[in-house]
């Protein structure tokens, strides 16, 4: 079955909605910039009411390993989400912080799945450590929350060759109406949706998650 990760959520409402609808992880944004930014207090509130199976996802910008480890243990986020130069240095070498701890027993380093198309390297350590890899679409030097997909036929092949590596999510401009064309695609391991499934940045749909959910599960039936 797919693993789905519902992102960008800031209020317990909607995270016992994504629960509700059968959501396996939520995601917590912690970048300044984004306009689903959560605090550490209100993230450690809706935890506290979430039940243990739900996987906890805080999803960091180039932090480091010090920021991602308090919060963890402020908060208890059950695995962290990389972007940015620490994502590469995970996911492509042996130094910086790919080499510490981050607080966070899963690990989960996200590129842009367009970069599969110029060829990509993925070193032991990401491999046998990391808890899955997640390819997001790229816009105007963004990534996370775009509502645009990466270049699902051109990545195809190398995504399944990569999931060979290791486990594979796919994000990047998910909805009801094309999660399960993704899932015929890649047979990933996860899909992720953040901007799909919102009536306003930082604020979901009810409905919309529950329709998403249940699109990725009749396609898990499908294919």
């Amino acid at each position: 079955m797919t693993w789905v990760k519902i992102c960008g959520i800031t209020n317990l409402e909607d995270a016992l909605t994504a629960v509700d609808a059968g959501a396996d992880a939520l995601g917590f944004v912690f970048y300044d910039k984004s306009p689903r930014k959560v605090e550490v207090a209100a993230v450690r509130e809706m935890i506290g009411e979430l039940p243990g199976k739900v996987e906890k996802v805080g999803v960091f910008v180039d932090a480091s390993s010090e920021h991602m480890s308090e919060i963890v243990s402020q908060t208890g986020l059950t695995a962290i989400q990389l972007y940015g130069e620490t994502a590469l240095n995970y996911v492509r070498r042996f130094e910086g912080d790919a080499d510490r701890g981050f607080g966070a027993a899963k690990i989960i380093p996200a590129i842009p799945g367009n970069s599969l198309k110029e060829g990509f390297f993925i070193t032991n350590r990401c491999r046998e450590q990391g808890f899955a890899l997640l390819l997001d679409a790229q816009s105007n030097g963004k990534m996370g929350g775009t509502g645009t997909t990466f270049d699902w036929a051109a990545t195809r092949d190398m995504v399944q060759t990569v999931s060979l590596q290791i486990p594979v999510i796919v994000a990047g401009g998910l909805t009801q109406l094309n999660v399960g064309e993704a899932i015929k695609m890649f047979r990933p391991f996860g899909v992720d949706v953040s901007s799909g499934v919102e009536a306003r940045p930082g604020k979901k749909d009810p409905g919309k998650i529950r329709a998403f959910v249940q699109a990725a599960r009749q396609a898990d039936k499908i294919f």
